[in-house]
């Protein structure tokens, strides 16, 4: 039997798989398991931030495995301490829950923020206002905090306490921000819903309403952190610090790992006993991200990222078959003028270029670490693809 035979027959059918087996990778490029190479302008959706296998990042990797691979969060590691100083450092934050996805991140984010208004305020006050079109999730509470009717199906019922407001829609956050809500919480780039960011004047009256109300800022940076939009964090894009941050895919460059950041307002309030994660912070996928966080803090590495950026925007828009660009840095929303982005998106993978989709949209999130030859490589293909009109 086949690769593709044997995991079908024992591995659960819950993705649109393509009819392809990675079997290795160096920089942007990855092989099959016959030697055909692809250009991977997904990043395996933002989590390779340092394309595949790193040298200095796999060399911390094994050294770290090599030393001591896990331990209960009974115990401390330094390498998990070392993690939380640069993290801090970077960021600003006080203080640093480490779990193991983007959605895990954002379930802390939930229960800080609720248990910060119930020590305050008593019960009653938990909603949490969400945007609609947002995506924070496929486990119950995230998925019932999606503004997306599209993945409200099937697990009914599902958690209360999640409103949605339109994005961008200032008079629709006025109305529904009452004496219920605890946390707004905003995707400064909504990455699944379309590539589409959120207008400068609508993150200050998010900002603004909930410091006068006393209600927390979550913002679900699982997809635009750690340097995607050429600042580290999304939110300096827009000259705001939220008060909760959450941290996922690229964070360990390739290792699984979610964060849930805290400024000094919230960042003592879940005790012992309220939480917890039995692999998060683990040693090895710390060390991962410790090499990440110092490839990204060198000297012009983020001046580089919005550099490529620029250069990657200035050839798609050269190509006859795209009408716009959307999103920030190298998170790339692309509309195209007569094709559907899903049969582009098909094409590509057959040329030898990895790509994505969001909603309409063709949707690009290249390593960080992406060269221009490797881009005009891969825009070559993009651009073969697009004019085929077969």
């Amino acid at each position: 039997m086949s690769t593709i035979e044997r995991f079908n027959e024992h591995v659960m059918p819950t993705y649109g798989r393509y009819d392809l087996v990675l079997e290795n990778g160096g920089s942007c490029v990855a092989t099959d398991e016959n030697g055909k190479s692809y250009v991977d302008f997904g990043s395996g959706i933002g989590v390779n931030s340092l394309g595949f296998c790193d040298e200095k990042w796999a060399d911390s990797v094994c050294a770290q495995a090599k030393k001591i691979q896990h331990t209960s969060n009974y115990y401390y590691t330094k390498v998990q301490a070392d993690l939380a100083e640069k993290l801090c450092g970077i960021t600003g934050y006080s203080k640093i829950f480490f779990g193991n996805s983007g959605a895990e991140a954002n379930e802390c984010a939930i229960k800080l923020a609720r248990k910060y208004s119930f020590d305050k305020y008593g019960k009653g006050r938990h909603n949490i206002i969400t945007l609609v079109n947002s995506f924070h999730g496929r486990t119950l509470a995230t998925l019932s905090a999606t503004g997306q009717d599209v993945f409200h199906n099937y697990f009914f019922p599902f958690v209360e306490g999640f409103v949605n407001v339109e994005a961008n829609n200032t008079d629709d956050l006025k109305e529904k921000l009452d004496d219920t809500v605890c946390a707004v919480m905003i995707e400064f780039v909504q990455g699944e819903g379309g590539v589409i960011s959120l207008d400068k004047d609508f993150v200050d009256a998010v900002f603004s309403l909930c410091k006068e109300k006393d209600v927390l800022v979550i913002a679900d940076e699982v997809q635009t952190g750690v340097g995607r939009t050429g600042k580290f964090l999304a939110s300096e894009n827009f000259g705001v610090k939220p008060n909760i941050t959450t941290l996922a895919k690229g964070i360990a460059g390739g290792l699984p790992m979610g964060c849930c950041l805290a400024d000094e307002t919230c960042c003592d309030v879940l005790g012992k006993s309220t939480h917890g994660s039995t692999f998060g912070g683990n040693p090895v996928c710390c060390a991962g991200a410790v090499a990440v966080l110092e490839r990204l803090t060198e000297d012009g590495f983020l001046q580089g990222v919005c550099e490529k950026s620029e250069y990657l925007r200035k050839k798609l828009m050269s190509l006859d078959g795209v009408e716009s660009l959307s999103g920030i840095g190298l998170m790339i929303g692309i509309t195209l003028k007569d094709k559907a982005a899903a049969g582009v998106c098909k094409a590509c993978f057959e040329n030898g270029l990895l790509a994505l989709t969001a909603k309409e949209k063709l949707r690009l999130l290249p390593p960080l670490t992406i060269t221009k030859a490797e881009i005009d490589k891969g825009i070559e293909i993009l651009d073969k693809v697009l004019k085929n009109n077969t």
